[in-house]
Formats: structure tokens, sequence, C-alpha cells
């Protein structure tokens, strides 16, 4: 199974003037740039098949959209969900697709390090998932075992 992490793109602060309330910070300029460059990286190496989840922020909405693809909003990748949450809404490591997860950090980086650090690392710390980055993992079965295998990472400045 592929897990495809994707962090939203660069979002306004909180606390400038509408944006209060976290959920509703819009992606800024910068950050439809970013969501839109990742997008066309990521539309060339998506299967059909893939299973688009996203927390119901207007950030991450916002960098989704960008995919032009039919998505679901998935409350266990608000901000302040934990990563076994959002590897339940995944169906990790059973889903027969892949899954594309958006959303936001700490969680992100959280659930790179937990997969990636073996799943005996049950509080495991957040590594670092920049703004409108993909973490592209994969869970594949090894000699009797199973294991994490990082296919790419990519940043929209570095595409």
């Amino acid at each position: 199974m592929d897990l495809i992490l994707w962090r939203h793109a660069d979002a306004g602060e909180p606390g400038e003037g509408l944006l209060d309330d976290d959920l509703q910070r819009p992606l800024t300029p910068r950050g439809e740039k970013q969501a839109k460059r990742m997008a066309e990286w990521l539309n060339r190496f998506l299967p059909d098949s893939t299973r688009i989840l996203c927390s119901p922020a207007l950030r991450t909405r916002q960098t989704a959209d960008a995919l032009g693809r039919k998505l679901r909003m998935v409350d266990a990748l608000l901000p302040g969900a934990s990563h076994s949450q959002a590897l339940a809404a995944a169906r990790w490591p059973d889903s027969r697709e892949p899954v594309l997860l958006v959303g936001h950090q700490p969680m992100l980086g959280q659930l790179a390090a937990y997969l990636m650090a073996g799943a005996s690392t049950l509080d495991a710390p957040a590594w670092a998932v920049r703004k409108g980055a993909v973490w592209w993992l994969r869970h594949r079965a090894r000699e009797g075992g199973a294991e994490v295998v990082l296919v790419s990472v990519r940043t929209p400045e570095k595409l």
C-alpha cells in the first residue's frame, strides 16, 4: 500500500483580521503556487484509484483542490488529531488502493516518524514536513515480514 502525506501549502497566520479561526485560514498567493506545482507533480504519478482524504480546514481543502480530483473530508486529519487516527482513516496498511492524506503538522511529521521508525515507537516525535511538501511511503512484504519504504520526498520549491 502506498501512503502519500501532503502538508497544506503556505497559509495566512492566525490573528490576521478574519484569520482568528484557525480552520478558516486560506492559502497565501505563495501557497496557491506551491499547491499548484505539487499537484502537477502528483497528478503525473498518482494512480487514478488513489483515495484522497483531506482535513476540513480551508487551507488543506484549497491545497487538495489543486489536484482537480474527487476527495473526502475527514475529521481524523484536523489539527490536533493523532497519527493513529490518520492511519485508521487511511486503513493502513490494508487498503487496496493508494491513499493521499492532506493534513497538518505536527501530525504528518509524527506519522512519518512512526512509520519509518517502526511500530514499537508509540510516541514518535514529529519529523519536519515543510509546507506544501509530499512524503510518499510504501508498505511492502519482505522476507516474511513487512517494511515501510520511503519512496520520495518532494517540496514545491525543488520540483
